[in-house]
């Protein structure tokens, strides 16, 4: 399967929350069983994260209706530093097929008030 490209604008400073639902030609897959993890990175081939979640330690949510739930806290949004980044966001399978849902930018736009 090709990932899907979606740039995300993430706001410094705010709490950023984000709903997606994944679907196969319109059909919501049920994601029973499986977790989730992201990654955003100042570039591909950058060798730390500057934002890791998932949902064994916390940042993503997801659910048998096919929701997949991005919540980042202010606190965390603040401290990243506003410029364009990458990111990927995975699902695991129970029997651990790992599969890339989404690509793109991950676009830190700067906070004005602090």
């Amino acid at each position: 399967m090709t990932p899907g490209k979606y740039n995300i604008v993430c706001p410094q400073g705010s709490t950023f929350q984000q709903q997606l639902i994944y679907k196969i030609d319109d059909v919501v897959v049920d994601l029973t069983g499986y977790s989730a993890r992201m990654q955003v990175r100042e570039k591909h081939t950058s060798k730390s994260s500057v934002l890791s979640i998932d949902t064994s330690s916390g940042g993503l949510a997801i659910n048998s209706q096919g929701a997949i739930d991005i919540d980042i806290s202010a606190t965390t949004t603040a401290a990243l530093i506003a410029k364009d980044y990458v990111y990927d966001l995975e699902i695991v399978s129970s029997g651990g097929i790992v599969t890339r849902l989404l690509e793109g930018k991950f676009m830190v736009t700067p906070e004005v008030t602090r």
